[in-house]
């Protein structure tokens, strides 16, 4: 579990590789800066930690793309002390983004093997979410809401309804929509039943799958 000053060179590198990409937020950037991401992926792929790629992780899943990570960090335009729920837990990196971002983060998991692996990594590494859940998704976390934001890190068929409805009046759900290629979607609730609805470009995540494994 080392952390050494080469590791810490390739993240700058990294962190400035996003900001040619249009990355902004100073917040975002610098805890992209901070987390050790090649700790969060198998030792054999030290070399793909600081590249801006996505890599598979267990369970067929994978660890976003950094600048996917820090694009929908920015859009959920978090302050310290937001309460952020996080739909699909996966690696632990994007939750390691919003802890340092000073959120209280909620993060659902729905694969068995990817839940017990990441809730022991993260607080081995200093990461304390509120709440580690195995769970679906689709179903968000009703006991728990509203939320100040909620970030959905896989692609969605459709947007689950009761993510809209834990959202707090203000809120952001940033969710990428649609089924082989996914639009990056920002709502806001302006209201009960209102919300603004933003677009911002095709994406590629692995599909938001119901119920748990």
């Amino acid at each position: 579990m080392k952390d050494t000053f080469k590791h810490k060179g390739l993240r700058q590198q990294l962190v400035n590789v996003i900001k040619a990409k249009g990355i902004a937020d100073e917040n975002v950037l610098r805890a992209i800066g901070n987390i050790p991401r090649h700790l969060f992926m198998d030792s054999s792929f030290l070399d793909h930690a600081y590249q801006d790629k996505a890599f598979p992780i267990a369970a067929d899943q994978t660890i976003s793309q950094p600048y996917t990570v820090a694009f929908q960090s920015e859009l959920l335009q978090v302050k310290r002390g937001d309460k952020v729920l996080e739909i699909g837990t996966g690696s632990g990196y994007q939750c390691a983004v919003l802890c340092e971002l000073g959120a209280k983060v909620y993060s659902i998991e729905r694969q068995q093997e990817l839940f017990k692996k990441t809730s022991k990594f993260l607080s081995k590494i200093g990461y304390r979410p509120k709440k580690l859940v195995f769970g679906d998704g689709y179903k968000g976390l009703p006991e728990e809401a509203p939320f100040d934001s909620i970030i959905v890190t896989a692609g969605a068929p459709f947007v689950p309804k009761p993510l809209l409805s834990q959202l707090k009046e203000g809120g952001r759900l940033v969710i990428p929509v649609g089924n082989d290629v996914q639009t990056m979607t920002l709502f806001i609730r302006k209201g009960p039943k209102e919300f603004e609805q933003h677009e911002f470009g095709d994406f590629r995540f692995v599909p938001m799958l119901e119920d748990k494994n």
